[in-house]
């Protein structure tokens, strides 16, 4: 069902991962999209997937840490096709190492915080004016916005304001008829991320064990949710954080020690590193 008909949407970081898989996703249900990525190969390739779907969409270039830039694409978005009606800001890349308050440099924290805060600030500051007929805006978080890992100071700060700005922002655009949602992945296998796995499948089990539904994430999961918020099925939802994560962030800590004991016992010849 083209339950997107008519809309024109915007993906920031919508080559590749969730991006990717959101980009494709709204525009099989009848959006127009915006394909936005530093990487514009990438881009394109992406668009070159949906159109041979029978969608529509265009690639371009734009760095969302330049505040000028994140105005030409609101605007090149419109000038292609007509209208916004919904953003997905979910862009990020890192340049230096994250770290704690004792470790981390003030570029990388300062970067860190342009990419997942200001530029959301920007891209919803463009946005919203041409949003004539209402409109939802969905800010990519993380469960790391609500349970920290150790020596990420930035990646948890800049995750928990995205939440923060969510609420903040669907308070002050509702009576302009724009919802405004968070979604909050847990460990999702992209393309680089399964690069990444290769060569570990001892720990990666192990990792898939500790999830109730007994596997991590894949960017498809976090693009069905995207498609739900955008769409009129959550007219009356707004201001919300949907935790997609396959029951990680539902357990008490023991329960991480059961799952090593099950798959350890299911798996009796294999040995996790350092053993």
């Amino acid at each position: 069902m083209e339950t997107l008909r008519d809309k024109v949407a915007i993906v920031t970081g919508g080559a590749m991962g969730i991006g990717g898989a959101s980009a494709r996703q709204l525009a099989a249900h009848g959006a127009r999209v915006l394909v936005a990525d530093v990487d514009l190969a990438a881009a394109e390739a992406n668009v070159a997937r949906i159109e041979a779907a029978g969608g529509r969409a265009a690639a371009g270039r734009y760095d969302v840490s330049d505040p000028e830039q994140v105005r030409a694409m609101v605007a090149d978005a419109v000038s292609r096709f007509g209208r916004l009606d919904i953003l997905v800001n979910n862009a990020y890349n890192r340049k230096e190492p994250d770290g704690s308050a004792l470790t981390i440099s003030d570029s990388a924290l300062d970067y860190a915080l342009t990419i997942m805060v200001k530029s959301l600030v920007w891209a919803v500051r463009a946005a919203v004016p041409e949003m004539k007929e209402g409109g939802s805006i969905i800010n990519i978080a993380s469960v790391h916005g609500f349970l920290m890992a150790p020596a990420t100071l930035a990646y948890e700060t800049g995750k928990a304001a995205v939440i923060a700005m969510t609420k903040q922002m669907a308070i002050d655009f509702g009576p302009q008829g724009i919802r405004v949602n968070a979604i909050c992945p847990g460990h999702i296998v992209t393309e680089r991320m399964a690069q990444r796995w290769r060569g570990h499948e001892t720990l990666y089990g192990l990792v898939k064990a500790q999830y109730p539904i007994g596997r991590t994430g894949t960017p498809d999961d976090i693009a069905h949710a995207v498609r739900f918020l955008a769409s009129e099925e959550a007219a009356f939802i707004t201001g919300h954080a949907l935790v997609v994560d396959g029951g990680m962030t539902i357990q008490l800590q023991e329960n991480f020690g059961y799952a090593q004991a099950r798959y350890t016992r299911a798996n009796p010849d294999i040995r996790l590193p350092g053993e």
